[in-house]
């Protein structure tokens, strides 16, 4: 039998079959979430006009110090229309248009006013308080960079900028569904035998965010019943399948997928839990075939199922991103697969503590629904001692 995979080889595969999809353009009032399918331009400067970053007084900074007489007011969204000469102040608010032939804005703190008046008894500096055209961003300029997420700043960036839509990569479909003849609904009377159905919610839970989800009801394993699901599911541009891909008698997934044209791109991988996950093409959709047991199928979405998602979304980093932490207990290394090992994490000082949970089998959901964390434990002899730095997943 082959060798298993690594880690990183299997996501490499996945990656170089993984192209973004197709752009669309996406109106900015919901594009959050989405990702730029190409740089994002302004079509203003911002601020567009010279404007004041103080409630105060728009005045010349050579006139000062000096009592000056207020000619008017300049208020956001209404800029002051008169004529601005030496010995002239105008009452402006922040973000308002510094009046043409002013230089400096004085805080209304560090004045007194009588009537039509303002004493201004210290001097300023030519541009204090006040943002010139063009500091934030010029017209013209990248507000947005391809392949980064629209998050709720760049949403604001966009539409500051003048953008009433954004290019973005169509969101995938991506169709989950869990087989096995011993699954029911949850809330259903179980008969001898049976279980509740859970790992085909969670899947679908874990991406949502990213994705549009096509629920189907858990498949049987007969071939009938799966290769009709297998179908169905071989429509969307990611299928994620869960159970039926070990070598037991009754794992007929990847056969059934053979007989429908899929190409199986690799099978087993050298991590724990997760080892049996397969992945493979058919035409331009993505086939994740996942473990039953419901850890081992958390596992492989994180690893393998949501970097797919996320590089079809167009964005330029779609691996996981590990964060460090420490050990609060020593964890014992398999001297031939990875494991991800689920913890709580706390922060002590300026570190992330993580504590592994007690039930690290890979039928265990409700304990690992206790953990935040997957701590990446990498392969090799003897232990990693408490207190050592590891890396970790957020859940």
């Amino acid at each position: 039998m082959a060798s298993l995979l690594t880690l990183e080889e299997a996501q490499a595969r996945i990656l170089a079959a993984a192209r973004p999809l197709p752009a669309e353009l996406v109106e900015i009032a919901v594009a959050a979430g989405r990702v730029a399918a190409e740089d994002v331009r302004a079509q203003v400067a911002l601020p567009p006009f010279a404007s004041s970053a103080m409630d105060g007084f728009a005045v010349r900074a050579a006139d000062l110090p000096a009592e000056l007489e207020i000619a008017g007011e300049s208020s956001a969204g209404s800029p002051y229309a008169g004529r601005f000469g030496p010995g002239t102040a105008v009452t402006i608010s922040t973000g308002a248009v510094v009046p043409n032939g002013a230089d400096a804005v004085v805080p209304v703190e560090y004045v007194v006013r009588n009537d039509n008046r303002v004493e201004i008894p210290q001097g300023t500096e030519v541009g204090a308080n006040v943002r010139p055209p063009g500091s934030d961003v010029a017209a013209g300029e990248v507000v947005v960079t391809s392949g980064v997420p629209l998050t709720p700043a760049r949403v604001a960036a966009a539409a500051a900028a003048g953008l009433a839509a954004v290019p973005c990569h169509r969101r995938p479909r991506v169709a989950v569904f869990a087989t096995g003849s011993e699954l029911v609904a949850p809330g259903d009377p179980l008969r001898p035998g049976e279980i509740y159905e859970a790992n085909g919610l969670m899947l679908a839970a874990a991406l949502a965010a990213g994705a549009d989800i096509v629920s189907e009801p858990p498949a049987a394993d007969d071939e009938a019943t799966l290769r009709d699901a297998l179908e169905r599911g071989l429509a969307a541009d990611v299928l994620v399948t869960s159970g039926g891909v070990s070598v037991g008698e009754h794992d007929l997934v990847r056969s059934v997928e053979r007989e429908l044209g899929v190409e199986e791109r690799f099978w087993r991988v050298s991590i724990k839990p997760g080892k049996p996950v397969s992945f493979g093409m058919r035409g331009d959709t993505l086939v994740f075939g996942l473990p039953g047991n419901p850890v081992s199928a958390l596992v492989c979405c994180e690893l393998f199922v949501k970097p797919a998602v996320r590089a079809l979304q167009g964005l330029a980093d779609p691996l996981p991103r590990y964060e460090p932490g420490r050990l609060s207990a020593k964890l014992r290394r398999n001297t031939e697969r990875d494991e991800f090992v689920r913890a709580r994490s706390r922060v002590d000082g300026e570190a992330v503590v993580l504590e592994p949970i007690v039930g690290q089998e890979s039928h265990m959901i409700v304990r690992s629904s206790a953990a935040d964390a997957l701590v990446h434990v990498p392969r090799g002899n003897g232990e990693l001692a408490a207190g050592s730095t590891v890396r970790w997943l957020r859940l």
